[in-house]
């Protein structure tokens, strides 16, 4: 967890430090979460990119390892709403939900595939899915699973939106002053902290029309994603 106050006085410091302008505290509750999804959404593509390569026995420096570590704090499991009259389950109630895991029945996974493998293997009587071997594809809110007679609850295995950071205040003459009873802080792994600043730093340096502001940000990004990767 990052505190979201203590990542707004950085950036209040760093873009006021010249007299570049000030960041509300919409703009900067804006400028959070846009930075805050970029660097979440970053993450899948990194440990994409990494399981690629060949790690290390280092505990704390395999690049995978530190991935899944930082993605495993959004990780939950719910029990879906079963439609065993279509043979499906449905996730519209997950509100938070943001990618698949695995599906499970009674202890067994459910095996992910194409909706043109799916409906061939259906066809196969020696590939048809049992009941110990289960099979699903996903089209929108719905999973469609086979064999249509599987029993039991449905558990999703998945990984969540983070939640919406705020900086909350109150106004005390004329001056916002913050309240941590209305905030809500950063659920990014503590070492995003200086991303996050420099991430917000860029898109206020866009609305604050300050170039100088959003190269030096821009130029600290690719620096910080560049040192990570080698």
């Amino acid at each position: 967890m990052i505190r979201v106050d203590t990542v707004y006085q950085r950036v209040l410091a760093i873009a006021n430090k010249e007299q570049r302008g000030y960041i509300t505290p919409q703009e900067f509750n804006l400028y959070a979460n846009q930075a805050q999804m970029d660097i979440f959404e970053q993450y899948f593509y990194d440990l994409n990119q990494f399981s690629r390569v060949p790690g290390n026995d280092t505990e704390y420096s395999d690049m995978v390892n530190i991935l899944e570590e930082k993605i495993n704090i959004f990780e939950k499991s719910a029990n879906l709403t079963t439609t065993y009259s279509s043979g499906s389950v449905d996730k519209s109630n997950i509100t938070d939900f943001y990618r698949l895991g695995t599906l499970q029945s009674n202890g067994v996974e459910i095996e992910k595939v194409e909706h043109k493998d799916f409906k061939l293997i259906n066809r196969l009587p020696l590939a048809k899915p049992t009941a110990s071997r289960p099979v699903f594809f996903a089209k929108g809110n719905l999973m469609h699973i086979r064999p249509e007679e599987l029993t039991g609850q449905i558990t999703m295995h998945y990984t969540r939106l983070p939640s919406r950071a705020e900086w909350g205040y109150v106004v005390t003459n004329e001056k916002a002053l913050y309240n941590a009873g209305r905030s809500t802080n950063f659920e990014l792994h503590a070492s995003e902290q200086t991303d996050l600043v420099i991430k917000i730093l860029a898109l206020a340096g866009i609305t604050i029309d300050d170039q100088a502001l959003y190269q030096v940000a821009s130029q600290e990004d690719i620096k910080n994603t560049q040192s990570e990767k080698q």
